[in-house]
Parts: structure tokens; C-alpha cells; sequence
């Protein structure tokens, strides 16, 4: 399909109207006026195809798949991929999972103005996180698919050597009635990465904290009722480096070994992970063994209840989850037998576009042996089997690390406890945990080699 503008690449925050826009330029005709879509007529208008189609078919969204027919529930549009494609043709990127909980990630063109829309083109692109193809664009700016046999590393989400980009953080708060506290990660400069804060635009009083522990810095803001609505953005400007093997900076990698709140000191673990580097000599070949058998036994699927925590009993009980589920488990195993591992967060970067909306957080884990850390992303290695040996030693330029390590203590810290994991907001109203639309967004420098 010849489609006019890189999807998704012209869309960062997402402009919310209400209802259908209808405004045009004075000097258009009654015949030549074409209606200006935003991000939100796209989803309104997916949405209503969703939903006409699951009446239709009895309460399931009904595709014709691989010689059968999927029966699939709407799980989530994704809001940073909607795009306007040109006059009257649009993009959208919907998750539907199926009855036995595999997801699908269905590619949706549709035709029309605002409230008029059809679907002209249905396609799954991903089944559980695994694509079937990637978008490249060619020199006259139109996109087509390519197999991912066939697909550059760069397609398939790699940049190599190095990356620079803005960053765009932006949390918008909920209605509070009462006083509230919040905490977000301002991602600090290390050996890969140079962070450096262009603003900060924040309701309310604000402090910077300190985390002791793996030393991240978070940004605290007391809110009150008079804020309820009010954004908080931070842009950031992030010089990258390919992350590979390097030599251990702290002097003691056993902390490292420490049970933590979801990744607990099992009798589980350990009879797993002893059966699976059984025979296996070094640290290095058994973290490598340990690697392989979460890849061969869990699913990528962020579908039903208790994903998405890092929660490594979840994750070895449920054989399912996302990033964080996958490199949870993956420490506690390699923390069974002895091997020192510890966990990040952050988002992934774009690699096939140069602006845009972020699909979320990404996380990963690092283990310990012979005096280095070797980073590990075992997830995406899980969705690109030709990049699993890539990824067992690397992460790519095109990231940013928000915070780094779990069960994270903060003066003044939440009343719920120590912090899980730090990357979307923590927000407390009255000492309650609340909810925080999220939105990441980047623009990459493209005035250099990258």
C-alpha cells in the first residue's frame, strides 16, 4: 500500500477534541474542503468499528486468520501510533486478545472524514509481541512492509554505536479533592548515557530527591485540589551510547544477590534454575542457560490480571507478561544460583522514525560475573529470535534509562511503602495510590550521524 507520511512519525502527544471536527479554511470550496483530522477522530473512529463489528458478531470481534476465524475482545488502542496518512486515509494500531489470551496486534487503514469513517484495510501484525513484518520508508516518504526474515536490525528496533534525542516526559494529573503527592524519575547521566534537563513544567511545590541505594533522583511535587487537571512536563536532552559489557562499578556486586519484594528467595527458583544450568560450568555459560529457558518458556502477553508488576512468582506460575515479568524471573533464577543480577526501566526509543509517540516503558536486567556486568533484554530477544544472541550482552543506543533497581526508598517516600519499580508516576491522593495518564514522546537530533 502506498501510504503518503511515516506512520505514526507525525504524531507526539495526542490533540483532543470533542466530538468531530468540522472547521475549515475560508478560501476552500464546498467540494474541496477536507475536514482537519486529529489523533482522537482516528480513535473515535476505530473504536466505533470495534464496537459495530462485535455487535455484529456476538459480542467478539470477528477476523478471518490462517484458514480459521480469531474471536477477539479490544484490549487497547494505541494512541502514540494513530496517524493521518493524507487527505481522508489514517493508520491505527489496535490490541485484541483472543478467548484462549494470545494477543493480537491488528494494523487497521480506514477512509473518510470525521464520523465517517471505513476500514479498508485489516492486518495482523503481531501475535504476543512477535511481528510478522516491519514498516520500512522509502526515499519518496511512502512506507511498505518487509518481512522480518528480511528486516535490518535498525527495522526490527536497533540503532547501533549511538543515538540523540529529546525527550518528552508528560503526566496529566486526575481530579483531587484532597491533598496529593508525587514522585517521578529524573534519569541521571552514567557511563552511557548523558542526561540533560532542558524543563520542567510542574504544579504545585517541588522538590529533587535522592535515592540512596542505586542512586536515582526523583522529583517530588506536593499537589492540591487546585491542581487536578494541570500537566507536568519534563524534557530531557539524551546523548546515548550502545550499552555492552563493562567492568563493574561499585564495590560490592553480592547486594545484588538480596531477596526483594516480588523477587523473593523461592525454593522454586531454585529447583528450577539448578535443573537448567545442571552440567553447566561458569557463571557466564549459566546465565546464558537461564536466558534461553525463560525465552522457551514464557509468553509475551500483557493480558488479564497481576502482569506488568515484576512480580517473578507471578512470572513463573503464569509463564506470561511483559518486560518486567520476563526480567524479574530472570534475577531471581540467576540469584538461585548464585549469580548477582539487578533490574532497570526506561523506554525504548523508535528506531524506524525519527519523531513520535513511545508505546510505554521497556525495561531490562544486568548480571554479574568476572568483575562486569553484561546487560540482558530478554524480552525482545524472546520477540526476534535472529536478535537473541544480540541481546544477551547489549542494549541499543536507542534508550533512555529513567531509574534503575527495586523497592526503591525516598524521604518523603509514598505511604504504600517502597517504590516497586520507578517509571511512570507515582501519585497519592490522601495517602492513597491513584492513577496517572502518561505520555512519552521524542524528537531524535538528526543534525549528526546516529
Amino acid at each position: 500500500m502506498n501510504l503518503q507520511k511515516a506512520i505514526a512519525a507525525v504524531v507526539a502527544v495526542c490533540t483532543v477534541f470533542a466530538g468531530c471536527n468540522t472547521s475549515r479554511n475560508e478560501d476552500q470550496g464546498p467540494s474541496d474542503y477536507v475536514p482537519n483530522l486529529v489523533t482522537q477522530d482516528i480513535q473515535d473512529g476505530i473504536e466505533k468499528h470495534i464496537e459495530e463489528q462485535t455487535r455484529l458478531g456476538d459480542g467478539y470481534f470477528k477476523l478471518p486468520y490462517d484458514d480459521g476465524e480469531l474471536r477477539l475482545k479490544l484490549v487497547r488502542v494505541h494512541t502514540e501510533y494513530l496517524a493521518n496518512l493524507g487527505p481522508r486515509r489514517h493508520f491505527a494500531c489496535v490490541d485484541l486478545a483472543s478467548t484462549d489470551g494470545d494477543v493480537y496486534d491488528v494494523d487497521f487503514f480506514l477512509s473518510g472524514d470525521p464520523c465517517a469513517m471505513t476500514v479498508t484495510e485489516t492486518t495482523v501484525h503481531k501475535i504476543n509481541g512477535k511481528p510478522f513484518y516491519a514498516w520500512k520508508q522509502k526515499r519518496d516518504k511512502t512506507w511498505h512492509r518487509v518481512p522480518v526474515k528480511d528486516a535490518s536490525k535498525r527495522l526490527l528496533g536497533i540503532i547501533n554505536d549511538r543515538d540523540e534525542f529529546e525527550f518528552l516526559y508528560r503526566a496529566t494529573l486526575p481530579k483531587m479533592t484532597e491533598a496529593a503527592r508525587m514522585w517521578i524519575p529524573l534519569p541521571s547521566t552514567d557511563l552511557f548515557q548523558t542526561v540533560e534537563v532542558k524543563s520542567i513544567e510542574a504544579p504545585g511545590e517541588r522538590e529533587i530527591l535522592q535515592e540512596r541505594e542505586h542512586g536515582n533522583r526523583v522529583l517530588f511535587l506536593k499537589l492540591g485540589p487546585e491542581d487536578s487537571g494541570k500537566t507536568v512536563s519534563i524534557r530531557f536532552d539524551v546523548r546515548r551510547l550502545e550499552k555492552s559489557i563493562y567492568e563493574a562499578q561499585i564495590p560490592d556486586p553480592d547486594k545484588y544477590l538480596a531477596p526483594e519484594r516480588l523477587v523473593p528467595d523461592d525454593e522454586r527458583f531454585c529447583s528450577i534454575a539448578e535443573k537448567v544450568v545442571e552440567g553447566k560450568k561458569g557463571d557466564l555459560v549459566r546465565a546464558r542457560a537461564l536466558y534461553d529457558h525463560i525465552i522457551d518458556r514464557m509468553r509475551y502477553m500483557k493480558f488479564g490480571s497481576g502482569w506488568g508488576k515484576g512480580d517473578a512468582v507471578y512470572a513463573c506460575d503464569a509463564r506470561t507478561g511483559n518486560c518486567s515479568d520476563f526480567h524479574s524471573y530472570f534475577i531471581a533464577l540467576s540469584r538461585a544460583v548464585g549469580i548477582p543480577a539487578r533490574f532497570a526501566i526506561g523506554a525504548a526509543i523508535p528506531s524506524e522514525r525519527n519523531e513520535g509517540g513511545i508505546d510505554g516503558y521497556h525495561c531490562w536486567a544486568e548480571f554479574y560475573t568476572d568483575g562486569k556486568w553484561w546487560p540482558v533484554d530478554i524480552s525482545e530477544g524472546d520477540k526476534f529470535s535472529s536478535l537473541s544472541t544480540y541481546y544477551f550482552g547489549h542494549n541499543p543506543a536507542n534508550r533512555i534509562e529513567l531509574s534503575r533497581g527495586r523497592d526503591l526508598v525516598l524521604e518523603p517516600g509514598p505511604a504504600s511503602g517502597p517504590i516497586n519499580f520507578l517509571a511512570y508516576p507515582v501519585l497519592e491522593i490522601n495517602g492513597k495510590p491513584t492513577k496517572v495518564k502518561v505520555e512519552f514522546s521524542f524528537k531524535r537530533n538528526t543534525s549528526g550521524k546516529i
